[in-house]
């Protein structure tokens, strides 16, 4: 009895659970308790545990004192016992506090990972597959962590201004001293010349000079397993002349049959100036109506740069054989021989309307032939340029004209890509490669093919016999291309690169008369229009041409003794044959 709360008879069924037959199968009355508070539900609803008849108490051997008293003195079997509701609470002995052993986990979940964080964390508990450990294993991760640290180089390298390491002197140098006293007009960011386009008509051929030979085909068989020694011509004279010492510009200037001179080598500098990275300068004169595009003499432009839109950096010292300046001697060098020596040298030639117009009776000079072409830009300016074509072959009793340059090779280590292992099975990679590492060297050539509408353009790969002997070269391959199928390979806008000249001919126009600079900033992509006085660049030019005794020859074979040390004789021993 609790509370008052009659719970009523309870039949005992000393056979087994529940009530006993005789109450299930005799129909009787069922007293239910009244007032008894209950919590109703729906046959829908899901019900819980009620009872949990599995649960095990204390074993028999445990103290009996322990055990529940549900016998009275009378006997536990007696069937007039009355049924204790009643719970001991002395039955369930609570475990020691002191005992930490019997402590256990029961929620073994991981603690919950934030939704955001760094990017860096992300991974940071996710588990990790074992990973074996043998040698190529470890040659994978020491080549990932090479990869890791190139890209951290790469983004450092791309940093602007103040933050960018200089990862080369000579590309932060302005190739001409900025002086005080010059007045800085206007500033130009590439970013607005690849907005620009301009179409011109098909040039017309004014005059052509000089005379070429044939192109020796055996050089298109040439494979690194039968490589040529590159020779050297000494005798051969080149001529770097700028626009305003060229007689014949002169005389087509005094007919006007132009408003705007320049070279191929000035255009394509300026068509393609938003790939280049190292600085350069054109000297700009405005004479009356007319409109001169010069160079000053032993200025960038009688160099090929090399290496120059790479991100890996070059060594800083200007005297060692890799550093920007000496390779862009030895790059000059080596193009001006590989455009001889891949030619039938047997006297036959092909002569044009004049000869050579800056070579002396006598001297024997280079082959090449210099296209005087002209273009219209607008309804009354036109543009004459001197082109070059190096060479000529005759295919199907037709003449085409060609431009040879080389590609040259100093270490493996720099590109990444071995010419004597990849040229022959993998000659895309190579040149892809070069693409990337010279990409503005490379159009400057497409684009001075594309001027003097050359039908083929020879590029040839040039090797040093080895890595630290700069004097002594290996022809590798010769390789031909279409002009016009290159240039769109290599992305390169025939409009745009029109669009570039027209926009600086027409800015220029608009100025007094007067002498300008139009230099390209050493450390931005801009060029910049600086007012400098008349007399400036005199000094620099040479009015004649020093005697052949006093003129710097290339290096004979005795200098490699110098090499030895890995040092550098003299870079100037290799400068280019300049007369102007």
């Amino acid at each position: 009895m609790v509370g008052g709360f009659e719970v009523g008879a309870v039949p005992f069924n000393p056979d087994g659970w529940g009530p006993p037959d005789s109450v299930t199968t005799a129909p009787t009355t069922t007293t239910l308790p009244l007032h008894v508070p209950f919590a109703p539900f729906s046959r829908s609803e899901k019900l819980g545990r009620i009872a949990d008849f599995t649960r095990s108490f204390p074993s028999s051997n445990a103290n009996p004192s322990n055990r529940p008293s549900s016998a009275k003195p009378g006997g536990a079997n007696s069937s007039d016992a009355p049924f204790d509701f009643s719970l001991d609470l002395d039955a369930f002995p609570l475990a020691n506090p002191d005992d930490d052993s019997s402590f256990r986990l029961v929620d073994a979940k991981p603690p919950p990972r934030p939704k955001f964080g760094p990017k860096w964390r992300f991974n940071q508990h996710r588990p990790q597959l074992p990973q074996r450990r043998d040698e190529e294993v470890e040659a994978r991760k020491r080549e990932a962590e090479k990869e890791r640290a190139r890209r951290d180089r790469l983004y450092n390298l791309n940093r602007s201004n103040q933050n960018q390491p200089r990862r080369e002197a000579a590309i932060f140098k302005s190739s001409v001293d900025i002086q005080p006293e010059w007045n800085m007009l206007d500033q130009i960011p590439f970013s607005t010349f690849s907005k620009l386009s301009f179409s011109v008509p098909e040039p017309e051929d004014l005059l052509l000079c000089g005379a070429l030979e044939y192109y020796d085909r055996s050089f298109d068989r040439i494979t690194p397993k039968n490589e040529r020694r590159l020779e050297r011509f000494k005798n051969r004279n080149f001529f770097k002349v700028t626009t305003t010492d060229d007689p014949v510009i002169r005389r087509l200037a005094n007919e006007d049959k132009a408003t705007v001179f320049a070279t191929d080598t000035i255009l394509a500098t300026l068509m393609c100036a938003p790939r280049s990275v190292y600085s350069w300068d054109i000297v700009i004169q405005r004479v009356g109506n007319k409109l001169f595009f010069d160079k000053r003499d032993g200025s960038q432009l009688d160099l090929l740069s090399v290496h120059e839109t790479s991100q890996e950096p070059l060594p800083e010292a200007k005297d060692d054989i890799n550093s920007a300046y000496s390779l862009s001697v030895e790059a000059a060098y080596i193009n001006q021989n590989f455009s001889q020596q891949v030619l039938v040298r047997d006297g036959n030639k092909v002569s044009f309307d004049e000869p050579n117009p800056f070579a002396n009776e006598g001297d024997e000079v280079a082959s090449v032939a210099y296209r005087y072409r002209r273009w219209k830009l607008d309804n009354d300016m036109y543009l004459v340029a001197r082109c070059e074509v190096q060479s000529v072959v005759e295919v199907n009793k037709q003449k085409s004209f060609l431009t040879l340059n080389a590609l040259n090779e100093f270490d493996p280590k720099y590109s990444g890509v071995d010419w004597r292992q990849k040229l022959e099975t993998q000659r895309g990679a190579v040149l892809a490669t070069e693409l990337k590492n010279n990409a503005n060297k490379l159009a400057k050539w497409t684009a001075q093919a594309l001027l003097a509408s050359a039908d083929l353009m020879k590029l040839g790969y040039v090797s040093r016999v080895h890595p630290r002997d700069h004097f002594n070269h290996v022809i590798l391959a010769v390789v031909g291309y279409k002009p016009r199928d290159f240039a769109a390979q290599i992305n390169l806008n025939t409009a745009n690169m029109w669009g570039i000249v027209k926009s600086i001919v027409d800015l220029c126009m608009k100025l007094n008369e007067g002498k300008y600079v139009l230099v390209k900033d050493p450390s931005k992509p801009q060029v910049r229009i600086y007012e400098v006085p008349a007399d400036a660049f005199e000094n620099d030019y040479v009015e004649e041409p020093l005697p052949e005794d006093e003129q710097v020859q290339p290096p004979t074979e005795d200098a490699e003794g110098g090499e030895a040390n890995g040092t550098t004789n003299d870079v100037e021993d290799k400068d280019i044959e300049t007369q102007n």
